[in-house]
């Protein structure tokens, strides 16, 4: 089987800040969990590089554009590649290959007569890239970015929207699991029943940006542009044989994803994506995370000081999957020696360090900690399938504890070697192995750490017991 996953593409008028991380990692543990099924995963991020915010930034660093946005694009990839992540491609929207495709699909959408031109008055925000309406300001500004929008009046070529409202309600009714979680599903359809208005699908006279195809005084909307990313991966022939299976996305764009890219779709007479995966923001103090309000926190920084693991574990066990999220220190150091040092760290060390000590033969499990591991298997892919990260983590931990208890009566440390001790230790190498497996998308080094101290050989099994997973942090 095959399984393509996306994360948006990221503007390059900044560095990453966690919230980018946070639904990377969340792209990233679907991806690594179908791999972990046999399945032959895509998986794609990459940069938007067509907007100009991107041209704005360069300015303020009084850097030539292309040098800005190589050095920004690199900046962008080596972070994922340094937080492990493990995405097939990544993409660039000045890439030649995301060009001609965006060319294609325009030549599609004007064929099928969704694309006019017309006269457009309205409230612009650089922050979103896109149009907001006067009845979404509070106090005359827009409430994410905090800026006052410039009012634009310019020739533009628009695309019938409107004329999708009805095959999109349809659509939406017969497929309720194409926007995840239901919340983010009934918003979406609320939006839609409301009404739809055309879109701008470019912009007048633009300095930076893909031409219009034969009218070059007109650059394609950042948006229009920026969506097709996903068909660019894969070519126009590999989406129709396979379209995205899901998209993750933060729930800001939501409605570009969840509205106006499977309308864009129709139009093009190619297939939908399978889903859209829409987190929560993740907040400092209460405030969103944004490149714009300059709040963001550096996840290089926090994977130094705490590990890859522990962050992806943060992320994934403190925030509900399509809920806001907030993020501090003490929050951070909390989790961090609660749940890894104290926990999994801790069950790890009591059961390896015994086990190290003398040679250990390998029974079958009792039947309790087999229907244990089964458990906690059978809720890590339900909840997994349902984008309950923190739930799936919560089965695991669950897990852990049963174990820890079992330590603690038993009192393994007691066990002189016999079939008592082979009993207790065989239970015990088996869960945490189990563990060991159900952690791989999450907290895949871990896991590894885990997994390389048990080496089997036959009935025989050989300790080395890795150093400590989690020093407690003070």
């Amino acid at each position: 089987m095959e399984f393509y996953i996306t994360t948006p593409i990221y503007y390059v008028n900044d560095k990453p800040h966690i919230g980018h991380a946070y639904t990377t990692i969340v792209a990233d543990t679907i991806a690594r969990w179908r791999a972990a099924q046999g399945e032959a995963v895509t998986f794609s991020t990459g940069v938007d590089e067509n907007s100009q915010k991107t041209v704005d930034a360069a300015r303020k660093n009084n850097e030539e554009i292309h040098a800005y946005i190589d050095r920004m694009a690199e900046t962008w990839s080596s972070t994922w590649a340094k937080l492990g992540i493990s995405n097939t491609d990544f993409i660039r929207t000045t890439e030649e290959r995301h060009v001609e495709i965006v060319k294609d699909i325009w030549g599609r959408i004007e064929a099928a007569g969704d694309l006019y031109k017309g006269m457009y008055e309205g409230l612009y925000c650089k922050g979103h890239e896109a149009f907001i309406k006067e009845s979404d300001l509070v106090d005359g500004l827009c409430p994410e970015h905090k800026t006052e929008p410039e009012l634009v009046k310019e020739e533009n070529y628009f695309f019938r929207l409107s004329e999708y409202q009805q095959r999109l309600m349809e659509f939406y009714e017969t497929h309720q699991e194409f926007v995840v979680p239901a919340n983010r599903y009934r918003e979406v359809m609320s939006f839609v029943e409301d009404g739809l208005e055309d879109v701008s699908f470019s912009r007048e006279g633009k300095e930076w940006g893909i031409p219009v195809p034969n009218d070059p005084h007109q650059a394609i909307y950042v948006w229009a542009d920026a969506l097709v990313n996903y068909i660019s991966m894969v070519g126009i022939e590999g989406w129709e044989n396979h379209p995205a299976d899901v998209h993750t996305v933060g729930k800001d764009i939501l409605r570009f994803h969840a509205v106006i890219w499977p309308a864009m779709l129709m139009s093009a007479g190619l297939p939908l994506p399978g889903q859209i995966a829409a987190n929560g923001f993740l907040t400092v103090g209460g405030t969103k995370m944004s490149k714009s309000l300059g709040n963001g926190v550096d996840p290089l920084d926090l994977a130094a000081r705490y590990g890859i693991d522990a962050m992806r574990y943060f992320l994934l066990r403190e925030v509900q999957y399509g809920e806001d999220g907030d993020y501090s220190e003490t929050k951070m150091k909390d989790r961090y020696n609660s749940d890894l040092a104290n926990g999994l760290g801790n069950f790890a060390a009591r059961v390896l360090t015994v086990a190290e000590k003398l040679p250990l033969a390998i029974v079958a499990p009792a039947p309790e900690f087999t229907g244990a591991i089964k458990a906690m298997r059978a809720a890590v892919h339900e909840k997994l399938t349902q984008f309950r990260f923190s739930d799936a983590l919560g089965a695991v931990w669950a897990a852990i504890a049963f174990g820890d208890r079992y330590v603690n009566e038993e009192k393994i440390w007691e066990l002189e070697e016999g079939p008592a001790r082979t009993a207790a230790m065989s239970n015990l190498i088996a869960l945490l192995e189990a563990v060991a497996r159900e952690l791989v998308p999450f907290m895949p080094e871990t896991a590894r750490k885990i997994g390389a101290a048990i080496a089997h050989d036959g009935d025989a099994v050989t300790i080395k017991k890795p150093e400590i997973l989690f020093p407690r942090m003070k």
